[in-house]
């Protein structure tokens, strides 16, 4: 038997991924977020495939790359003038290897094949970091819930259901929120579904907490994002205690974020929504916030009514000119950009935490990691609100329900494994202290070796 060398190894494996990802290109061309997604992950894997050249045979890639299925489908519904409304809802079931299909399902304008692929891609190896048996998928629809009655969002979340409810179920795939999806939203989803089918707790996740619901859950994803963040910098003898944090976003993520990162003595100074963002010196007053946010559906320019010392600056970019020593991008893909990343830079950031979804552009990305900045991908750092959401799965299976503090520290201790696997697999494969390849190859790993046990099929 020939002996193959390790310069060919590499050779192979990088000529295996080169060619999957252009058949990709051809195949996804009009799909720019779905191939940024998987260009990440290509960026980082080669290592692996010299180790296990078993993978190439097998198709590893070419197979992962590749959604088990997409579901297209119309939602027809009648606003509050009795006049016909259409919108396009979707589904990708990504991969099943460890578990049911996971996965948010996203109410925004901006939602097209591209975003529901590139979130189903990135939730595959997410939830593998989480150790949890759940596999990748997600959803949504170019509905836009702003400016939209409760009545409307109610008869558009019964008609998108309607739909949605043939592919799901607890054992099959197990939707949640994402942006523009609420427990407002989560709830009239549930509802629709109990109409359709049987009473099944375990079809859907981020559920109130008197039916069926996890405590913990609205609070984990920002939560999370912090605890990711707090392993990072104890790493380097550094902490949230005296820092400046920038947090951009104002949603469910944001606001937990804030809310964790100023219970470990961190000033949180600037957030933002889709219009525009506030800049507080004085550090923002969180409940004001939460009410604006969660009580009265507002928009974060309402917060200088009642803090006249606080700035609003329309549009969202700027955010990232605030000096800060934390940067916690919560809000959508690709708000850091280069120039916003060398910003920071120059303002001394110390730590980037992605809260949100890729929000950090892959040029971003790399400035960061060559600039020494402590980054935390998306991948790793956001994994907490799908790890809640498993663990509700679980408290619906079994019937029963933990308190916020049990729920908490399984949170915490799921965060910090998810550290630690990181950081190990950096290290392994050649990458010591870019969290990014880690996160990369140890949620990939999880999936291949899953993929292989179970045969081609």
């Amino acid at each position: 038997m020939a002996i193959v060398s390790q310069n060919e190894k590499q050779l192979a494996a990088e000529s295996y991924i080169m060619n999957v990802y252009d058949q990709i290109k051809q195949r996804n061309a009009n799909q720019p977020e779905f191939l940024q997604a998987v260009k990440e992950l290509f960026k980082t894997i080669q290592p692996v495939f010299v180790q296990h050249p078993e993978y190439i045979k097998y198709g590893i890639l070419e197979r992962i790359t590749e959604p088990d299925r997409i579901i297209s489908f119309r939602v027809s519904w009648v606003d509050d003038r009795g006049k016909v409304q259409v919108n396009r809802g979707y589904r990708v079931q990504f991969n099943n290897t460890i578990g049911p299909y996971k996965g948010g399902i996203r109410f925004h304008p901006t939602v097209n094949e591209s975003i529901i692929k590139f979130l189903g891609f990135e939730q595959i190896f997410k939830n593998a970091l989480t150790g949890l048996p759940i596999g990748g998928g997600k959803g949504g629809a170019d509905f836009d819930p702003k400016g939209k009655s409760d009545q409307e969002i109610m008869r558009f979340c019964q008609a998108f259901m309607t739909e949605l409810s043939k592919y799901i179920g607890p054992d099959i795939d197990v939707p949640a929120g994402d942006i523009g999806v609420g427990a407002r939203e989560v709830g009239y989803m549930f509802g629709q579904y109990k109409r359709l089918n049987s009473y099944q707790a375990g079809v859907l996740t981020g559920k109130g907490v008197g039916y069926g619901g996890s405590l913990g859950r609205t609070e984990a994803t920002g939560y999370g994002t912090v605890y990711f963040v707090e392993e990072m910098l104890k790493e380097k003898g550094l902490s949230f205690e005296g820092s400046t944090v920038v947090v951009s976003g104002s949603g469910n993520v944001a606001i937990y974020a804030m809310e964790k990162a100023e219970s470990l003595g961190a000033k949180v100074v600037a957030c933002s929504d889709s219009n525009g963002y506030i800049y507080d010196p004085d550090g923002i007053k969180l409940e004001t916030v939460k009410r604006i946010k969660e009580g009265e559906r507002g928009r974060i320019k309402d917060y200088t009514n009642e803090h006249p010392h606080a700035e609003y600056f329309e549009g969202c970019n700027g955010i990232w000119s605030i000096p800060c020593d934390i940067a916690l991008p919560c809000a959508t893909q690709n708000e850091i950009d280069v120039e916003s990343a060398n910003i920071l830079i120059q303002n001394g950031v110390k730590a980037v935490g992605e809260g949100a979804n890729m929000p950090c552009s892959l040029e971003a990305t790399d400035l960061f990691l060559e600039n020494d900045v402590l980054f935390g991908p998306a991948k790793a750092v956001n994994a907490g609100g799908v790890a809640v959401s498993a663990l509700e799965m679980s408290q619906n299976s079994m019937r029963l329900s933990w308190t916020f503090e049990e729920v908490d520290e399984k949170l915490r201790e799921i965060m910090k494994n998810i550290y630690r696997k990181s950081v190990t697999c950096a290290e392994k494969y050649g990458y010591p202290g870019n969290l990014v390849a880690g996160a990369n190859i140890s949620g990939f790993l999880t999936v291949a070796e899953a993929m292989m046990a179970q045969g081609v099929y």
